[in-house]
């Protein structure tokens, strides 16, 4: 079989130029409700922190309104931790989900195949983008019920896997996922219809028709727990308001390593934690397009 990367070009790079041609201005006249309505599904207790992070990460890349749909037991925390968002309930009714411009689902979530019915309906919404990580995907890799749910979504989902997820996806190991990571991330995004972000250094971002791009900002400094939580908030908040599933993908990519090298200039790669990631996002949408 001819792999998508012998069939297209060489993958090419994430960089400051790229992501110019797609993060404007904003209107001086732009409210709110013209920044996107992104819902976040996560976190459980004990992992609560997963939607904190994905909703700080949201927050400070623009969008208007986060909502963060958690169990009734977590409101408190999260209204304290997080008081821009607003909380709502874990069983959403399918036509609900229709009211947001992005849905990330999966952080801290469970990988429990109870889940199912929550990630089904989000998947059979018409919400332009939905977001699937971490124990999304982990649950997406053991339910031939989702994985055919998915397909509702095709064209307008983001899987944002770590090696351990992907490899779970295809059916192989991390280590051959990392041998062969611009292949791994075109397969994932071949096999599911849906634009494919392989975390990890020099992140991919490949597109079901066989495109590869490599982001070029990061530091091995966010190696650390809580990161991909962050980045999944950064791309639903950019989806909300108004990028494609590439272009979220991609320029969020960008823009999460970007403020992870803001976060080790200040603290040192030793140092930085997934918060300082989060708090750096909008400095470095700044540094990025100059407004």
């Amino acid at each position: 079989m001819i792999s998508m990367m012998q069939k297209n070009s060489a993958p090419r790079l994430i960089n400051e130029a790229f992501v110019n041609t797609f993060i404007k201005k904003r209107n001086k006249e732009l409210h709110k409700g013209e920044c996107g309505k992104v819902l976040i599904i996560a976190g459980r207790k004990g992992m609560t922190g997963a939607a904190v992070l994905s909703a700080k990460g949201a927050l400070r890349s623009g969008a208007g309104l986060v909502r963060i749909s958690v169990p009734e037991e977590l409101f408190p925390i999260l209204q304290i931790s997080v008081p821009e968002a607003t909380c709502v309930s874990r069983t959403l009714p399918p036509e609900q989900l229709d009211e947001y411009q992005a849905i990330v689902i999966g952080p801290g979530l469970g990988d429990e195949l109870s889940n199912v019915p929550i990630i089904k309906n989000v998947f059979i919404s018409s919400c332009p983008v939905i977001v699937l990580d971490a124990d999304g995907l982990n649950i997406l890799a053991r339910s031939d019920e989702l994985a055919e749910a998915l397909g509702h979504a095709k064209g307008r989902s983001i899987i944002t896997p770590h090696p351990g997820e992907a490899a779970r996806l295809l059916g192989c190991s991390s280590k051959r996922v990392n041998e062969s990571r611009v292949e791994s991330a075109s397969k994932l995004a071949e096999q599911t219809g849906s634009v494919a972000v392989l975390k990890g250094a020099g992140t991919i971002v490949a597109t079901p028709n066989g495109e590869a791009y490599i982001n070029t900002t990061g530091n091995p400094g966010m190696a650390t727990g809580g990161s991909g939580d962050v980045l999944s908030g950064i791309i639903g908040a950019l989806a909300g308001q108004g990028c494609s599933c590439f272009a979220a993908a991609a320029c969020g990519v960008y823009i999460h390593g970007s403020a992870g090298d803001i976060a080790a200039e200040r603290l040192g790669e030793y140092g930085v934690i997934a918060s300082d990631i989060a708090a750096m996002a909008g400095l470095a949408i700044k540094r990025i397009t100059k407004f």
